[in-house]
């Protein structure tokens, strides 16, 4: 039971920092960064800070996957997926599924050189659209969180 209550930890944990993070990028920083006079200022600022967070978001996100499958593992719940009252666990496998796709895989070999084309012709258009994209990932990641805590203490709301 001690790997299972430290995979739990490391879970929250994860998701925490992770999904936290996403809350601040959407909320405070890409807001302020839009209020930021010179449009060149807003992309710089914005890549900067987005690029620390991007190591954050990828380790975080890796540990909240290995740690949830670990939980998955030990207690044989892979039945769960033929479920509906578990759709939590389903949302949180597909939201984890996308950002690793994300974070791994697009960002860095096509999402990061599309930004910066995008924003070198429309930057205020760019920056829109990413607070749009990061204003839909944290709703649905809030959902899936909500419906997990709930989920997981036996509100099966199905």
């Amino acid at each position: 039971m001690e790997g299972y209550a430290f995979a739990r930890v490391v879970h929250i944990l994860g998701v925490v920092l992770w999904i936290g993070g996403v809350a601040m990028v959407t909320t405070v920083l890409i807001p302020a960064i839009k209020r930021l006079k010179s449009e060149e200022e807003q992309v710089s600022t914005f890549e900067m800070i987005e690029g620390r967070f991007a190591l954050q978001a990828r380790v975080t996100t890796l540990l909240t996957g290995l740690s949830g499958f670990y939980m998955l593992y030990y207690t044989d719940g892979w039945s769960r997926y033929t479920d509906v009252s578990f759709w939590w666990l389903h949302a949180m496998t597909i939201g984890w599924v996308m950002f690793m796709l994300i974070l791994f895989v697009l960002e860095p070999l096509v999402l990061h050189r599309l930004f910066m084309e995008r924003a070198k012709k429309d930057p205020v258009r760019t920056l829109a659209f990413v607070h749009r994209f990061h204003v839909v990932a944290l709703a649905l990641s809030l959902v899936t969180i909500a419906g997990s805590v709930a989920g997981s203490h036996g509100w099966l709301w199905v």
